[in-house]
C-alpha cells in the first residue's frame, strides 16, 4: 500500500497527469465558487429580506431577536466558508473524480500495466453518477459532524473515519468498474472492506491538506488502480527493469 502511494505520488506531475491535474483542480475551485456565492447571497438574503418578513410576520419586538439573529448567521456562515475550503473538499473532489477518473486511471495502467488488457472506460454519466452519490454522502457527513467539530475534537476524527471510508468506497469501485461489472466490483471491496479502508484513510489526509487537495482526484484514482492490481492478482506480467532482465545465453 505505501509503494502503491507513492507510486500514484511520483506520478502526480508528470507530463501525461499535468493537463488532468489542470482541469480537475479547475473544476474543484470553481465548485468551491459557486458554494461560495450561494452562502453569500443566502447570507443577504437572511439579514435582509428575511429579517424584514420575520419582523412584519412576528411584529416589532422582533426586531433586536433578529438582528442578534442576523449577526450570529453571518458569524456561522463566514466561518463555514472557511471550513468549507477544508471540511467540503472531499465533497467537491469526489464529485470532480467522477469526471475525470477514466482519463486518470488509463494513464496509470499505460505507464504502470502495458502488458495488461487495459480497462473499459465507465460511461460519463455512470462515472458523473458515482461521484455525485459520494459527493452528497460527503456532504451529509460534513453537516452532522459540524456540531462535534465546532465543540468537541470527536468531530474531527469521526470526520476523518467518514470520509476515509467514502472516498475509500467511490475510487476502489470506479477503478475495479473498468474490469468487473458494478456487481462484482462493489463485491471485491466489501471481500477487502478492511485494505479498502486503510487506502482510503491515505486519501483522506491527503485530502485535509490546503491546496494540494485540489490533486486529491489524481492521486486518489491513481492510488487505487495500484491498489486494485494488487488485490486482483497483481499485473499479468511485471516489467522488469534493464539490470533486473535475464540474460540470453546462447
Amino acid at each position: 500500500m505505501i509503494d502503491a502511494a507513492f507510486k500514484a505520488l511520483a506520478q502526480i506531475f508528470t507530463k501525461p497527469f499535468r493537463a488532468v491535474l489542470l482541469k480537475s483542480a479547475g473544476l474543484a475551485i470553481a465548485v468551491l465558487v459557486v458554494l461560495g456565492i450561494a452562502l453569500q447571497r443566502l447570507l443577504v438574503w437572511l439579514t435582509g429580506e428575511g429579517g424584514q418578513w420575520v419582523e412584519t410576520t412576528l411584529g416589532a419586538l422582533a426586531h433586536w431577536p433578529v438582528v442578534v439573529l442576523g449577526w450570529m448567521l453571518a458569524f456561522a456562515l463566514g466561518f463555514g466558508l472557511f471550513l468549507g475550503a477544508i471540511f467540503l473538499m472531499p465533497a467537491v473532489t469526489a464529485l470532480v473524480a467522477g469526471f475525470f477518473a477514466d482519463e486518470i486511471a488509463e494513464n496509470v495502467e499505460r505507464e504502470h500495466y502495458p502488458v495488461d488488457p487495459p480497462g473499459v472506460a465507465l460511461p460519463l454519466t455512470r462515472a458523473a453518477l458515482e461521484g455525485l452519490k459520494i459527493a452528497l454522502l460527503a456532504l451529509v457527513v460534513y453537516l452532522v459532524s459540524l456540531p462535534f467539530l465546532l465543540f468537541a475534537g470527536f468531530g474531527a476524527i469521526l470526520f476523518f473515519l467518514a470520509t476515509s471510508y467514502l472516498l475509500g468506497r467511490e475510487y476502489f469501485e470506479m477503478a475495479a468498474m473498468r474490469f468487473h461489472p458494478a456487481e462484482e466490483a462493489k463485491a471485491m471491496r466489501r471481500l477487502n472492506i478492511g485494505t479498502v479502508f486503510v487506502a482510503g484513510m491515505f486519501i483522506a489526509a491527503f485530502v485535509s491538506i490546503p491546496i494540494v487537495n485540489l490533486a486529491t482526484p489524481v492521486f486518489g484514482m491513481a492510488f487505487m488502480v495500484h491498489l486494485y492490481k494488487r488485490l486482483a492478482g497483481g499485473p499479468k506480467r511485471e516489467l522488469l527493469e534493464p539490470a533486473e532482465r535475464p540474460r540470453i545465453t546462447t
